[in-house]
């Protein structure tokens, strides 16, 4: 097993990276704070790994919501069945959350357990990659509204996050490619020597060699610590987790929520970013074919739906956090290992980037 940690001061918490950690049932109890537990999962994990983790609560009082799975799930009509729960069982300030899924469960409990009594503790137990490597790390929660992803939501963090790498077993291929998106994007942002070894073993990863994810987890998770120690609320260098991800939200709106993965709308955004980082001088044609490859070998999509007209692109992409008092602004890389911070870009470069390689 690997302990990495989350340095923010007295907020300091270990990310458990290995196999097997399911069944250590005092990576979980050792971070519970009191006798009330309540379990979000949804209907797709509770029948793998709910009865699990349930083995090792048995001193507790122990309640579980178990939602629908699916993004389009991701509601303020969701979290609401969490706050009934916890209500109706007469759940305390010092009670503790545990969320056992993927990101939507991840981001949803986390965001129930900032509001609830105005802050509860809690336990990530991602069961994807993508929420592995990304979303169970850094303290984003929150939920979609029909006008934009993620518009809803808080800062906070969680008490321990628990990566088995066993549960990764059970995870369908689309959900495997879609998480290493997000791996990808590390290396694109971060650092270039991880996207060459990922070049030589995406297809070991593919293959899911447990060395191999193990590696790529633990590498992913150092770099995403380090990020959010050093810009909790993304105020500067935390944005550039965001590559693609403008792009990628638009897709996920505009298309309808579940209809394509967040990793495979963060692929697509990811090169359309490239594209529009050679546009403006960046990078070179060499560099963003050698990105769109690596995607296409993870079995990812690498090019925006047709149903989406560029004007309606541009609209939708207007709905984002990181713009500023109207204009849209967007992560470029400057070179494959270094992301730019949030740039405004124009009208007429975004059209050509979605017109052509986006098309």
């Amino acid at each position: 097993m690997k302990t990495l940690n989350v340095e923010l001061g007295e907020r300091r918490y270990p990310i458990y990276i290995g196999a097997n950690l399911l069944e250590q049932g005092d990576l979980l109890t050792r971070h519970i704070k009191s006798k009330q537990v309540v379990i979000v999962t949804n209907e797709t994990i509770a029948p793998l790994y709910l009865e699990k983790v349930l083995t090792h609560l048995s001193a507790y009082q122990i309640e579980s919501v178990i939602l629908p799975d699916g993004e389009q799930f991701k509601t303020l009509d969701s979290l609401n069945l969490i706050f009934d729960q916890l209500l109706a069982k007469k759940f305390s300030r010092n009670a503790t959350l545990i969320a056992l899924g993927g990101g939507v469960i991840g981001d949803m409990g986390g965001f129930a357990a900032a509001c609830y009594q105005r802050g509860i503790t809690f336990i990530q137990i991602p069961t994807t990659l993508l929420a592995q490597v990304d979303s169970s790390v850094g303290g984003k929660t929150g939920v979609n509204h029909p006008l934009g992803k993620n518009m809803i939501g808080a800062f906070y963090q969680p008490q321990a996050v628990i990566a088995d790498v066993d549960v990764l077993d059970t995870l369908d291929d689309r959900q495997l490619a879609a998480g290493l998106a997000e791996v990808i994007k590390y290396g694109l942002i971060r650092n270039r020597a991880f996207f060459v070894w990922l070049e030589e073993n995406i297809d070991a990863l593919l293959a899911r060699d447990k060395s191999a994810l193990t590696y790529a987890i633990e590498q992913s998770c150092i770099m995403k610590a380090q990020v959010v120690a050093e810009d909790e609320h993304e105020g500067g260098v935390r944005a550039t987790l965001n590559l693609g991800h403008t792009f990628g939200h638009a897709i996920e709106t505009g298309m309808g929520y579940g209809s394509y993965l967040h990793g495979e709308a963060v692929a697509i955004g990811t090169c359309l970013a490239a594209d529009l980082s050679q546009r403006k001088g960046f990078l070179n044609a060499g560099d963003v074919a050698r990105i769109i490859k690596l995607f296409e070998r993870a079995n990812l999509p690498v090019k925006s739906p047709t149903e989406l007209r560029s004007e309606q692109f541009i609209e939708l992409m207007a709905v984002d956090k990181k713009n500023v008092d109207g204009a849209i602004r967007v992560i470029l890389l400057e070179a494959i290992g270094k992301a730019t911070l949030p740039m405004s870009v124009d009208h007429l470069s975004l059209t050509q980037t979605l017109q052509t390689y986006g098309r």
